[in-house]
């Protein structure tokens, strides 16, 4: 009766090829998205004016709120329309069901993380006083003022980004239980 169920909820091939092409480019596009992040991060944290640092500050926040969040839940939309329409399904494959555990625990730590960001953006206070000014304020190095920046979480959620992508090219053998149950 599942295995039915299932069979009803295949795709066409056509609309298989969207579908993959949608989630390759928002899944594609949100790794880029944290790349540029990252290197905002760079200015934000070891810039030579106080105008950079705030800049790439702001930057981020536009960034994270407009770019990375959208692309990270098309990415896990994409992959559950993809998982759910596909003869990989979503839990009959242990690289599946990875895959779409890790980025559902990368999109909620980024949609926790989101107001973070604004908080460093909006300590920012505007623009400085005096431009070219050279001092590093402690509301533009980092969280804190720790001057780690972001580099951690943003660091990790791309190795974890990495991680899925890897997954998803390999397709490492392994069923589920389930997914025995459903073979037979």
């Amino acid at each position: 009766m599942a295995a039915e169920a299932a069979a009803r909820l295949r795709m066409s091939p056509g609309a298989r090829k969207i579908a993959l092409i949608v989630h390759l480019v928002c899944s594609v596009g949100w790794i880029g998205a944290v790349v540029a992040y990252l290197g905002l991060d760079v200015f934000a944290v070891y810039g030579r004016d106080t105008q950079t640092m705030y800049a790439a500050t702001i930057a981020m926040e536009l960034l994270i709120i407009w770019v990375i969040v959208p692309l990270a839940l098309a990415s896990l939309i994409t992959g559950l329309i993809m998982s759910l329409g596909t003869p990989w399904g979503l839990l009959r494959h242990y690289w599946v069901l990875i895959s779409f555990v890790l980025t559902i625990f990368a999109t909620t730590v980024l949609l926790l993380h989101v107001s973070d960001v604004s908080a460093m953006a909006g300590a920012t206070g505007g623009m400085p006083t005096a431009p070219g000014v050279t001092e590093h304020h402690s509301s533009a190095t980092g969280q804190n003022g720790s001057g780690r920046g972001d580099f951690l979480h943003a660091g990790v959620g791309l190795f974890v980004l990495l991680v899925i992508t890897t997954l998803n090219v390999y397709k490492p053998r392994g069923m589920t239980p389930y997914g025995w149950r459903l073979r037979r």
